[in-house]
């Protein structure tokens, strides 16, 4: 399998499984990830997912060259929409999505992990999107969603130079949110995920569709809707059980109704 699907609890683990290119992306595996992502973010089990590389050494080393080098425009507008899409699943995913960064995330892989709610990596990351040096520009949101991530500015120099940069610049300029020793890595990802599937799934969902949205358009509109989604909470039995369970001072048992 291109990718593998683990679900634990209200936790789903999809892993990008082709260590032998460092688990570059070709068409099977763009869209074996996408009927995954398909099955565990229509599950309303799946509370929170998280997207990792198989091996040590990459998270995902881009797409797969050997694919791509001979396309023609019409063909590689297709690979571009697909690759767009895959990522666009994972940015509107009605659970929070965490990139668990291990080794390469460069390309397509830094687009997939841009495409997520959260990123933390390991000591060993190397990100960055290189594909000017090989007569391309980003094609799977990485020039639009790098800029929103970490400031136009930095994002320029990252893409115009194709350079990769280490966890620790990473980290520092905004990339992702945490670095830990790779053997912490998984660890720390599920307890971050459980973390979020113990809140009540409807306000978790409501919360990143307020940043989501709300940040793509003037601060009027995104208090607006904020305010929206805030009302709607209240129609919830998860607001009822949440707030009952502060005052009674108890655990609550979110259902996600």
């Amino acid at each position: 399998m291109a990718v593998d699907v683990a679900r634990d609890g209200h936790v789903a683990t999809l892993t990008l499984n082709r260590p032998d290119v460092l688990n570059a992306f070709n068409t099977e595996q763009l869209e074996a990830l996408r009927d995954a992502l398909a099955g565990v973010t229509r599950d309303p089990e799946v509370r929170a997912i998280i997207i990792t590389g198989a091996g040590d050494r990459a998270f995902a080393a881009g797409a797969d060259i050997a694919e791509m080098r001979d396309k023609g425009p019409s063909q590689a507008l297709i690979f571009a929409r697909l690759g767009q899409s895959v990522c666009s699943m994972l940015e509107n995913a009605p659970q929070p999505t965490i990139a668990a960064i291990n080794g390469f995330a460069l390309g397509g892989g830094c687009e997939l992990a841009l495409a997520c709610d959260i990123r933390i990596c390991s000591e060993n990351a190397q990100l960055g999107q290189p594909e000017v040096t090989l007569g391309i520009p980003p094609g799977w949101g990485g020039t639009q969603r790098l800029a929103r991530v970490i400031g136009r500015a930095a994002a320029k120099e990252l893409i115009l130079t194709g350079r990769r940069i280490g966890a620790e610049e990473a980290l520092r300029l905004g990339l992702v949110s945490a670095v830990y020793p790779a053997e912490e890595l998984m660890p720390r990802a599920r307890e971050l995920a459980e973390r979020i599937a113990a809140n009540a799934p409807v306000a978790v969902y409501y919360a990143k569709e307020a940043i989501n949205r709300g940040t793509e358009t003037d601060l009027e509109t995104a208090l607006a809707y904020e305010a929206h989604l805030f009302a709607l909470a209240f129609d919830t039995r998860d607001q009822k059980e949440g707030m009952g369970a502060f005052l009674e001072r108890r655990k609550p048992d979110f259902t996600g109704q």
